[in-house]
């Protein structure tokens, strides 16, 4: 094995410990612990104090990639506290609760499990009065795993709308603001059917920029879009002869005032219901930036809040690492670029794979043969797309790898088939559910701490 080999498995195994140590700031448990305790009869939650005697009833609800051990969390502060509780997670992101009940159901794409989840949670919290306690876990995946739609929208429908949103590379705001418009129990329909009961959401926060009614699609927070906001979203995409006739019809009602809007700020629903993040997509940023640091390496924190097509922040990212090559700006090698948030991919082939594998490979071809670069990207809940994987590695020599197996690695980003790429290169990152959830997280190492990067003799085009 060549020095250079070594050297980028090295950065490779570096990437790796880096990716990690920031998906353990943000271990969700963890974050519930930080913000909440309990000290006798008193709970304190952030800010708040409350007097645990002064309820009749503690209620647990919820739902997301992450909140199955934000509930075994709860338990272990409140113990027999807690009178019931009802927590929709993705099959097998579970945790051993006793008091809450767990309804395993379908993420990204939801299912019969989830609409049986939603509507328990929404009949347990429907009876709540003013002297009951309700706190909802909310984190990533909420959305999906609450598919509670109006009675005119069925199942079958919202699976529909979310595969044109996701073809199309619809945001997940975008997407959120027609979800809270056809549900029973986003867009602040759960702190509505709760009232008068004092409601504490805490959050782990998935979307770029932590907006409150965005997480989960906001199902305890005032909703600030509306139904013009959804033709606005169907016409930018001319996606409104795409969906079902049913679905048209129902927002033009709302746009016509003849649906209620979705509960807005100041809405007396709101009156005693409190909304915290316990965790967010720059925690597990910082966190990785600090391991980093221990390592070796000068860090450069772009942003947490990327967004924008995949293929095109993967461009940015590797016009950075050849200047830092090239020039030494704008840091010297050995360097760690890192970023956070949640591209979008648009979909033109009948491959397989997800935002974060088709970002490596994107990126595998920008560096190609450039110097010791590696690149991870990955998502923080060990899920990308519909596969098994987390993400996948990039380095500069993963297109020349592959090119030795036959295969072109221009065609596999055609097909948006980067899985069907990196699986026989063995370079997919698999983590299994890391039960937290707060986007994505991109790692570039240029150079190794104790060596000398060589500068880059050419820049192929993107």
């Amino acid at each position: 094995m060549s020095n250079t080999d070594q050297d980028i498995l090295q950065m490779r195994e570096d990437a790796r410990r880096i990716f990690f140590k920031g998906v353990e700031a943000v271990e969700p448990a963890a974050a519930v612990k930080r913000y909440c305790r309990r000290e006798e009869d008193r709970l304190f939650i952030g800010e708040s104090d409350l007097d645990l005697s002064a309820f009749n009833r503690i209620l647990v609800v919820g739902a997301g990639k992450a909140s199955a051990p934000m509930a075994l969390a709860l338990e272990e502060i409140l113990g027999d506290c807690i009178t019931q509780g009802i927590v929709n997670v993705k099959y097998g992101y579970t945790a051993p609760v006793q008091r809450i009940d767990l309804v395993e159901a379908g993420h990204p794409v939801a299912d019969e499990n989830g609409v049986r989840g939603s509507r328990q949670i929404l009949d347990l919290i429907t009876g709540a009065n003013q002297n009951d306690l309700v706190l909802c876990l909310i984190s990533g995946g909420g959305s999906a795993l609450l598919p509670l739609p109006v009675e005119s929208i069925t199942l079958s429908d919202k699976q529909e709308i979310f595969r044109v949103l996701t073809d199309c590379g619809a945001t997940i705001h975008e997407m959120n603001t027609l979800r809270k418009h056809m549900s029973r129990i986003k867009g602040g329909h759960l702190a509505k059917a709760a009232h008068p009961a004092t409601v504490i959401s805490l959050m782990v926060s998935d979307v770029v920029g932590d907006d409150l009614d965005v997480i989960a699609s906001g199902p305890t927070v005032p909703d600030s879009t509306t139904y013009q906001d959804c033709f606005r979203v169907l016409d930018q995409y001319g996606i409104r002869a795409a969906l079902p006739a049913n679905v048209v019809c129902h927002l033009e009602a709302g746009l016509a005032g003849h649906i209620p809007e979705t509960p807005k700020a100041g809405d007396a629903v709101f009156a005693k219901t409190r909304n915290l993040i316990v965790g967010s997509n720059i925690e597990a940023v910082i966190s990785a930036e600090q391991e980093a640091q221990r390592l070796g390496y000068k860090t450069l924190v772009l942003s947490s809040m990327i967004e924008g097509e995949t293929r095109c922040v993967a461009a940015t990212h590797c016009a950075i690492a050849r200047e830092i090559l090239r020039t030494g700006h704008p840091i010297e090698a050995p360097a760690c670029i890192l970023s956070g948030g949640e591209t979008t991919v648009i979909i033109k082939g009948k491959g397989v794979g997800g935002r974060n594998q088709e970002f490596s490979l994107a990126a595998a071809m920008g560096l190609a043969d450039v110097g010791p670069v590696v690149v991870l990207c990955a998502g923080t809940d060990g899920t990308d797309g519909p596969t098994d994987a987390a993400g996948a590695f990039a380095d500069s020599q993963t297109v020349s790898r592959a090119r030795k197996l036959g295969m072109d690695a221009g065609k596999y980003l055609a097909d948006n088939d980067a899985y069907h790429f990196y699986k026989p290169l063995g370079d997919l990152l698999i983590t299994g559910p890391t039960n937290t959830n707060v986007m994505d997280l991109r790692v570039v190492l240029v150079g190794l701490p104790g060596k000398s990067a060589s500068p880059e003799l050419t820049c192929p085009p993107f």
